[in-house]
């Protein structure tokens, strides 16, 4: 294990001695079980790891702190499929609590009652085909329960509770440039720096390998990771969940899956089904419209376009600027 390497990533995050020292407990006993079987952090595939989560499940030592310190250790040592499998069963699991907050703020406690009256979600360490099930029916029940505008307003929210702090910066970035487009040149140039930095690291950027191909992707377009204004809206195309793979795909169902960001759905795509209802992609609109709340400091509206639930190659977006952020 390359602890010292593994310490100071947590220490530069600012975690905890205790907590520090059961995460390198964490990292050891996975070796530990991976040795038993003839195999190094290493030289493991992600089929060793499912296997190792379905023990964790069955010793009910599946918890969040264990299964976020192998993701961290993953990317330390830049076991890159690991950490973008740990991602995706981490990243599954915020999403239907804080939807469930919504409805009973937005629309009253008898409609969250409704929606998920019996829902229960996979234990913590399931495999990503567990969740489009529950995700459709939930979906059902939502669309029963709400108009079709007050449900893409209930999904279109922070679903991932991202601190809104992070994204301040680019709020006094906008105040700076005073110009929307500007604005919006000036965020894809800084991304695009980022995504060349990343790339010559070999580092990961969220979950997403950038290679040449990937970048060049990037930038020649500027809806990608930014966006594009054209008369009160913005126009954004979602960076695809796994960028180099759906840039080589040609079959549409795998570039739709390539494209897809939802832990909760896009296995779906893979299997044919079961068939979410496309609306559910207004969480994806939550997500991308949330840096224009911040810079306008004010709730933005957002469009679904195109959705590679909804059958799309792609998914891409449109935010209404607020009138009084048009001059």
């Amino acid at each position: 294990m390359r602890g010292k390497e593994f310490r100071e990533y947590c220490l530069k995050r600012k975690i905890g001695e205790k907590d520090i020292e059961r995460a390198i407990r964490a990292v050891h006993e996975f070796e530990e079980h991976l040795e038993m079987n003839g195999k190094t952090f290493e030289s493991a595939a992600v089929e060793d790891v499912k296997e190792y989560l379905s023990l964790l499940m069955s010793q009910g030592k599946n918890s969040a702190d264990r299964l976020l310190a192998l993701a961290r250790y993953s990317s330390v040592v830049k076991k890159n499929d690991f950490y973008i499998y740990f991602a995706s069963i981490l990243g599954a699991r915020n999403v239907m609590p804080t939807l469930s907050d919504r409805i009973a703020t937005m629309a009253g406690e008898e409609t969250r009652r409704r929606v998920f009256e019996g829902i229960e979600l996979p234990p913590l360490g399931s495999s990503p085909e567990k969740y489009p099930a529950i995700t459709k029916q939930v979906m059902e029940r939502l669309e029963e329960a709400l108009s079709p505008e007050m449900c893409r307003k209930v999904l279109a929210g922070n679903m991932h509770k991202i601190p809104v702090e992070n994204l301040n910066k680019h709020r006094q970035r906008f105040l700076e440039l005073n110009s929307i487009d500007e604005f919006l040149k000036d965020l894809h140039r800084e991304v695009v720096a980022e995504l060349e930095e990343l790339m010559a690291e070999g580092k990961l950027f969220y979950e997403q390998e950038i290679t040449p191909q990937v970048l060049k992707f990037v930038k020649d377009n500027q809806e990608v990771l930014s966006g594009v204004r054209r008369g009160d809206r913005i126009y954004m195309t979602k960076f695809p969940y796994a960028p180099k793979d759906y840039l080589n795909e040609t079959d549409i169902k795998m570039k739709r899956y390539y494209a897809c960001h939802c832990p909760l759905a896009r296995e779906s795509i893979l299997k044919g089904g079961p068939n979410i209802s496309p609306t559910w992609c207004y969480c994806s609109g939550g997500y991308e419209k949330l840096l224009f709340d911040v810079i306008f400091d004010e709730e933005v509206e957002v469009e679904v376009l195109e959705s590679a639930l909804g059958g799309d190659p792609r998914c891409r977006f449109a935010v209404k600027i607020p009138e009084s952020k048009l001059n």
